[in-house]
């Protein structure tokens, strides 16, 4: 079972959340642009509601962030519908096949719950990765129109980002793969009834998930670093090098918070995505 058939065999339920979910973060990604133009009509007028300078800049802020919350609203309820029903197919296949190989009650016990990661991928990985990707390359394209040396100091980071998660995923699989085998053996050890078995096997489980944690917390820090670089470079041209508005400096920091926050939570995502992958190869081992 690999995931490039799940995505087309349930492929109008995906698509619908993942439409949701790209007109949701394309509302959230102007907001700071639009939100900057009403602290700009606040601080260059006096506050006249009767004015059109002032209530325009106003209601296309309140138009964007009701389109966002509205869209995350009605996302955040057909998620359940879709990807639960979904889960039931899926567990439901993987058991069946399972048992045609032969497989042992563990073995087929445990790919079955495994599955469940495919789920929790498609409901909350999938739509954080399009969000991720909406916001990194969102505010890049949003600080081009401020100033382009901005969105170029910006983009520098696709050359660390790129080299931290080939060396990333290339570790982190087979510490995923370590992990899945060993949690194909739960049944297996629970039916032993011995306290000492089931202790050194949640400490073996400990020991993966120690080492992805500690290649996630250097990809972590190696990526903080650069950032830290951008974060100091951008300010300069913001604040020495160009005369920009109050609403243009608060739009700038906000897209620029935004590419920071999203790229430092970049390493999560790939340990998901490694984690998917060695599941999508040992359930097609299995078919």
């Amino acid at each position: 079972m690999k995931l490039s058939s799940l995505l087309f065999r349930f492929r109008k339920g995906i698509i619908f959340a993942v439409t949701l979910v790209i007109l949701e973060n394309i509302a959230w990604i102007v907001e700071p642009t639009v939100f900057g133009n009403v602290i700009d009509a606040f601080i260059d007028k006096p506050v006249i509601l009767k004015e059109s300078e002032f209530l325009i800049p106003l209601f296309i802020w309140i138009g964007v962030f009701l389109a966002n919350s509205g869209l995350g609203a009605l996302r955040r309820s057909f998620d359940q519908r879709i990807y639960l029903r979904m889960f039931t197919h899926i567990a439901t296949d993987v058991v069946r096949e399972a048992r045609q190989q032969g497989h042992t009650i563990s073995r087929t016990a445990a790919r079955g719950e495994l599955t469940r990661e495919y789920i929790s991928f498609l409901q909350y990985r999938l739509p954080e990765i399009v969000e991720q990707t909406i916001a990194i390359g969102g505010a890049i394209i949003a600080l081009l129109f401020f100033d382009w040396r901005i969105s170029a100091t910006c983009s520098f980071i696709v050359v660390p980002l790129y080299f931290m998660t080939t060396v990333y995923n290339r570790n982190v699989l087979k510490h995923q793969k370590a992990l899945h085998d060993t949690r194909e053996e739960a049944f297996d050890v629970y039916s032993m009834a011995d306290v000492s078995a089931v202790e050194a096997y949640y400490q073996r489980l400990a020991a993966h998930e120690q080492r992805i944690a500690n290649w996630g917390a250097l990809n972590f820090g190696v990526i903080r670093f650069f950032l830290l670089g951008i974060f100091l470079i951008v300010l300069y041209i913001s604040i020495d090098l160009d005369d920009f508005s109050t609403g243009n400096i608060y739009s700038i920091v906000a897209y620029l918070w935004t590419f920071v926050t999203s790229t430092e939570y970049l390493p999560e995502l790939l340990e998901s995505t490694s984690s998917l992958r060695d599941l999508s190869r040992r359930l097609a081992k299995a078919e």
